[in-house]
């Protein structure tokens, strides 16, 4: 069955939407805990380069999480590779979140 291919593919579609359509300009409105910052908060936060890593994470995390579901179907099975498919995503979304305190503001 050719579903979970298309779930992945949507996932990966919508992430690096996330990942090119997020800007500098938008992030004030877009951007969980920056849309809630004050100006004087925004102006010392490291804006530029935490969308540069959350582009780069997005990126890879998009890649690997394919190459990972596409080498776990054609091993075992779809209900094993939607599953790891899934775990990954959720661990390494998780380890983002703790790599970007490192933009916490001063």
């Amino acid at each position: 069955m050719m579903t979970p291919f298309i779930a992945v593919l949507i996932t990966d579609f919508i992430l690096l939407i996330i990942a090119f359509g997020m800007t500098k300009e938008n992030s004030k409105y877009l951007l969980s805990g920056y849309n809630t910052m004050s100006e004087k908060e925004r102006k010392k936060f490291d804006i530029e380069n935490y969308l540069s890593f959350l582009k780069r994470f997005l990126v890879i995390l998009t890649s690997t999480s394919t190459v990972i579901f596409v080498i776990l179907v054609y091993f075992f099975d779809e209900k094993i590779a939607v599953m790891s498919y899934a775990s990954y995503l959720m661990i390494m979304l998780i380890w983002f979140v703790f790599k970007g305190t490192k933009f916490k503001l001063n």
